[in-house]
Order: structure tokens, then sequence, then C-alpha cells
């Protein structure tokens, strides 16, 4: 039978990595050699959506509910919820039965992801526990269409973003399962056999690219295998030669054990990556919005739910320091995005709405961090004619704004963005040749932010001695 078995696979095999004319060869050397497409970094800002079957139970840390009910190192508070409110015999497929969506409107969620300024998205087409968000044929009665919603959910929102927005379309997708029987028997057999990625994983990755065309392939769940047993260089090879998204998609970087950090396209290195220094690889932070998970959680409190001057930290300190941000948020089983999260991303859009100059297409300036302020950070226009100074602390007494990085010359200009003000007044630090903003003729009441600030500054120069040379990481379009 596994004779049988093992030559189905090589046939499958023949028909998803057969390359004409590649340019790209499947080995990393030459893989890493793909600048990224321009339209990446120009982005900045993404928005990461966690939903499956998993929202239903909807307690401890959404997507790993079935680990810490069924795992290695049960939680005993799972436990006692699951033996106190379901059934002795209940398993977690159960749980797609009450998986119905019937409140999901992927117009309503296209609508609110515009209004946050957001420029991609990246949906999860399948999570650890390996349901499918679509009709997949490799996923045979546990998918969106044959039990729950029976509907093809990840499609109905492909069309509404490509519809109504001109949002980038992508798609997360994880390349192992919990329990499915291939994984497993492919894990006892210390990944010697590859039956689970070749007849479930790599088919399911070109179902999903050739079917709905993502310009992001974010992947996940390859940690406890190597890139080999999951043929990730084969299937980039044909993604980046051969697939209908070779010239304009992008992927992250894990891709199996040990590849993270090291190879890909955009790093993630672990999740809520942050460095706050320069990063000369593009980068990504991908965090959430409920500080305890993923998914959305019925159990979460109002303080478990980062402010939207938090939200705005983590996105100016990373994009000062060369990475996009991903903020996830997690939608309900009925398919709704819970207001606490539509309020965080229509917050951020109203910032950016304002402040974005200083957020899309830029790049970062000589410093990110100022040496004096530490609650300003740095990004710089793409033709380096403006500096963007990103305050993210404005006391209410505050009359001057003092930053020690720039060098002011005769001709510098200091403009508040959102402020009818004008320029400001400044004048520089004569010891140490930074600049002091006048601001003490504008009220707080009447800025146009609530949250954090940016000055624009014009005809500035910075300290050549910490310079880094940075790699360009994308590629023009």
């Amino acid at each position: 039978m596994k004779n049988i078995r093992l030559y189905v696979i090589l046939i499958d095999l023949s028909l998803i990595f057969v390359f004409s004319g590649s340019s790209y060869l499947p080995e990393w050397s030459s893989l890493d050699t793909r600048p990224l497409p321009s339209w990446y970094d120009q982005s900045k800002v993404g928005i990461f959506i966690h939903w499956g079957v998993f929202s239903v139970p909807s307690i401890n840390s959404e997507a790993w509910m079935w680990w810490a009910w069924k795992g290695n190192n049960p939680n005993p508070d799972t436990v006692a919820f699951m033996k106190k409110n379901y059934r002795p015999d209940w398993t977690y497929a159960d749980f797609a039965e009450q998986f119905h969506a019937e409140l999901y409107d992927p117009n309503e969620w296209a609508d609110i992801f515009a209004a946050s300024g957001a420029k991609y998205i990246v949906l999860t087409s399948k999570h650890h526990e390996g349901f499918t968000m679509w009709p997949s044929k490799y996923s045979f009665n546990w998918n969106a269409m044959d039990v729950g919603p029976k509907r093809d959910l990840l499609g109905d929102l492909a069309n509404a973003i490509r519809n109504r927005t001109d949002i980038v379309f992508g798609l997360y997708h994880s390349m192992y399962e919990w329990f499915h029987p291939l994984y497993l028997e492919d894990k006892q057999n210390g990944f010697q056999t590859q039956y689970f990625p070749n007849m479930k994983t790599l088919p399911e990755l070109k179902e999903i690219v050739e079917n709905y065309k993502p310009s992001v392939i974010w992947s996940d769940g390859d940690w406890e295998a190597s890139d080999t047993y999951w043929n990730s260089t084969g299937f980039l090879a044909w993604l980046y030669n051969e697939s209908p998204v070779k010239d304009t998609v992008v992927v992250n970087d894990r891709w199996g054990n040990g590849i993270p950090c090291r190879h890909g396209g955009f790093y993630t290195c672990s999740d809520h990556y942050n460095p706050g220094h320069l990063v000369t690889h593009k980068w990504e932070n991908c965090f959430t919005i409920d500080k305890d998970s993923w998914g959305f959680r019925r159990t979460a409190k109002l303080d478990d739910y980062i402010t939207i001057q938090e939200l705005l930290k983590e996105l100016i300190t990373t994009v000062s320091t060369g990475g996009n941000v991903l903020i996830n948020v997690g939608p309900t089983s009925f398919g709704k995005i819970a207001p606490i999260f539509e309020e965080r991303l229509r917050q951020m859009g109203s910032w950016l709405k304002v402040n974005g100059e200083a957020i899309y297409s830029s790049i970062p300036w000589k410093y990110q961090n100022d040496t004096i302020n530490s609650n300003v950070w740095y990004t710089s226009s793409k033709d380096k004619q403006y500096v963007y100074a990103c305050l993210l602390v404005w006391s209410k007494d505050t009359t001057e704004i003092m930053l020690g990085a720039p060098i002011s010359s005769g001709s510098t200009r200091v403009t508040l963005l959102g402020s009818d003000v004008g320029p400001l007044k400044w004048h520089s630090i004569i010891s140490s040749g930074g600049i002091i903003i006048d601001v003490s003729n504008i009220k707080t009441y009447s800025l146009a932010s609530d949250w954090a600030w940016v000055f624009k500054l014009e005809n500035v120069s910075g300290s050549e001695l910490i310079t880094k040379k940075r790699k360009k990481y994308y590629i023009d379009n």
C-alpha cells in the first residue's frame, strides 16, 4: 500500500513543480536573490485576520485552544471549562458544526479595513487545526463549504476586498496540522517520509495560489520539521517562476526549522518581533490588538486590549526601523469584527489620514530614535527631501520640543502635520547641533491628532557618524 501511495505522491509532485525557463532555482542561495516587489515596502501597514473553527470556543489563546485542551501539557482551566460546558464525548471537530458565520458580511469587513488605512490584509486560510476556509479538494469534509458556514469564506472576502478597495489581498497558511494522520505518521517516522507535505500541504498551497491569487503567502506551522521535509524551496521556486502571482507575491520566512530570520522574503523572526533598531533586511512586526490572543476571545477584559497609543507606538517604531506592521484582529464565529477591534482600526485610519506621509513609502532616516528625546522616532521621505519627527508624548504644558538628532541649516523649515498654524519657529541647540521647536502658539485642543504627532522637517541633516549602510530591499515597479 505504501508503494502505491508513494507512486501517487511522485506523480503529484511532478505536476506541481515542473519549471520551464525558470529564473530561480529551488535552493536558498538562488531564492534569496529575489528582491521584494516594491508595493510591500511602500505599504507599511497590514491587517492580520485570525478566523476559523477556533473562533467557536474562543477561550484561552484562540487557535491554541485544542493544544491547551488535548495537548501534551493541558491547561487545567481549559480542561475544566470543557468538562463543565460540553458533553464527555465532545471532540474538536464538533466545534465546526457551530461555526456558522451567519452574520459574516465581507463588504463590511472590506470597508472597515479600508477605513483603517491598511494597504494589505492577510487572512488565515488554514490554521493549525487544519480547517480550510475555502472548499479545498484536499480537505474533504473539513472545510467551510462542507461543514459549518457552507460557503467559501476566503473567496467571498477576496472578492469584496478587490471590488471595494485598493487593498492587496494575502493569505496565511499553516504547513502542519495538529491531528492529521499523515502528519502524525511522518512525525512518527522522524520526518523521513513526506506523505503529508506531498499529499496535503503543497497541493493546498498551489490550490490557493492558483484559485485566489494572493499577493502575500504568510507561512506558519513549520517549526517541527526541516525545510527539506516541507520541500519549501521547491514550492517557492514554482511560486517565483511559474505561478500567476510570480511578479507581485511576497512571502515571509517560516519555511522550516531554523529558517526564520535567515531565508525567505520579509523576515518575521518571531511573533511580536520589534527589535527597536534598524534592521537591514526587510521585516514585519505582527502583533495583536488583544494582548493574549490571535483569535477572538470571549473571556477577554478591557485591559487585555492595547490602546490606540500603544498601537501607534508599535507602528511608528516599526516603520522607523525599516519594518512593516501586521496588526491582528480576531472575528467572532458568527462573522463580526468586535467593536473594540473596529474602533482601534478606525482610530489608526484617522491618524494616518493626517500623518500618512510620514509612514507610507517612507524610508528609515539616519537616526531612528532621537538622541535626547526618547519619545521621538524618525522616518524620511523616499527622495530624502523631508525628515519626519514622530512624537509619542505631548504634555499639556509643553511650549517647546527639543530634538537632538537633526542638524539645521539656514533654510530649515518646520511644520506640524494637520496643523494650520504654518511654519513653526525654531532655534538651534548650539552645544549639540539639535533644534528646539517653539510650539507655544499651538493649543493641544486644536491638534489634529490626540495620540501621536508628526513634525515635518525640511532642509535638515543628521550626523554621518551613525549612518548605517542599508540594503535596498525593494524592487521598483
